[in-house]
C-alpha cells in the first residue's frame, strides 16, 4: 500500500482487519446491509438522547428546589436519575440484541423498553401530578 493511501474500512495500518467489539454481538453471522446497522445506531442513539432528557429534568427538578413536599420533590429527582440510568443500559442491550438478530437472521427482539418507558412516564406524570394537587 502506497504512503499516502488510507486503510480500506475495517482494516489496520498494516492491512490487518481489527476485531470489532463487542465480540458476542459481532462473532457470528453475517455483515448486514448497512443501512439497517446505521439505522439500528441511530435509534440507539434516540434513545440516549431520551436518557439525556430524562437527567436533565431530574437535575432541574433538583435544582429549582421546587415543588414541595421535599420528599416528593426527592422522589421524582431520583426516579428521574435512575430512570435515564437505565434507559441508556436497556438501549445499549437492545442495540446488541438487533444487531445479533441482523447478523444471525432470526426474528428481531420484542419492544420491552417502549413498554419499560411508558410506564415510567405514566408514574412521573402521576406523581407530578400528586404534587401539584398538594402545592395548589
Amino acid at each position: 500500500m502506497p504512503a499516502s493511501a488510507s486503510p480500506a474500512p475495517g482494516e489496520s495500518p498494516r492491512g490487518q482487519e481489527r476485531p470489532r467489539r463487542p465480540a458476542w454481538v459481532y462473532g457470528e453471522g453475517q455483515e448486514p446491509d448497512p443501512r439497517y446497522v446505521l439505522a439500528n445506531e441511530r435509534t440507539f442513539l434516540a434513545w440516549v438522547r431520551t436518557s439525556l432528557a430524562l437527567l436533565a429534568g431530574g437535575v432541574a427538578l433538583s435544582s429549582l428546589g421546587v415543588p414541595e413536599p421535599t420528599w416528593l420533590r426527592l422522589t421524582l429527582v431520583v426516579v428521574l436519575v435512575l430512570l435515564g440510568g437505565l434507559t441508556t443500559a436497556v438501549a445499549l442491550a437492545r442495540w446488541a440484541r438487533v444487531e445479533r438478530a441482523m447478523r444471525t437472521g432470526r426474528p428481531l427482539p420484542a419492544f420491552g423498553l417502549g413498554l419499560l418507558m411508558t410506564a415510567a412516564v405514566v408514574g412521573v406524570s402521576l406523581l407530578l401530578a400528586v404534587v401539584v394537587l398538594l402545592s395548589a
